[in-house]
């Protein structure tokens, strides 16, 4: 493995949750830090057809201040002498992953797969599996 942080990308959901301390041991084994990152999607519209009377812009901020909400609430549970940064992003899940996961500062990705089968892994990008195949560095994919 290269030197640098474990990258844990998380929805906050359960299944994230779960590989969070595989990605704790990650990194006390090879004595480095934990990102933590989370992927705020952007919101899709024309404002002229919207029907919420807010504006795309202002939606996506309350979402990220949503995620840093549960992101504060996450690392005041955390019980660790580990660095951990935390960062948020706007955007494409899998493009934001890749893009942190090959800055050349992250050693591993440690991601949990929502174990979708059939219809439903036919019709959702599985983010875990674009990852494995995309990033630079070695993943761990946490069932």
């Amino acid at each position: 493995m290269r030197t640098g942080n474990i990258l844990w990308p998380t929805d906050f959901s359960d299944t994230a949750s779960s590989a969070l301390r595989y990605a704790i041991e990650m990194a006390n084994l090879y004595q480095g830090g934990i990102r933590i990152l989370n992927v705020v999607g952007q919101p899709l519209g024309v404002e002229n057809y919207m029907i919420l009377s807010i504006t795309p812009e202002e939606l996506a901020k309350d979402m990220e201040d949503t995620a840093a909400s549960k992101m504060h609430e996450l690392l005041a549970q955390l019980n660790t002498n580990l660095k951990i940064e935390t960062v948020i992003r706007r955007g494409d899940a899998i493009n934001e992953i890749l893009s942190e996961a090959n800055s050349g500062v992250i050693g591993m990705v440690v991601i949990a797969s929502h174990k979708r089968t059939g219809l439903s892994h036919f019709l959702h990008d599985s983010v875990a599996e674009a990852i494995a195949n995309k990033a630079d560095c070695p993943v761990l994919v946490v069932k």
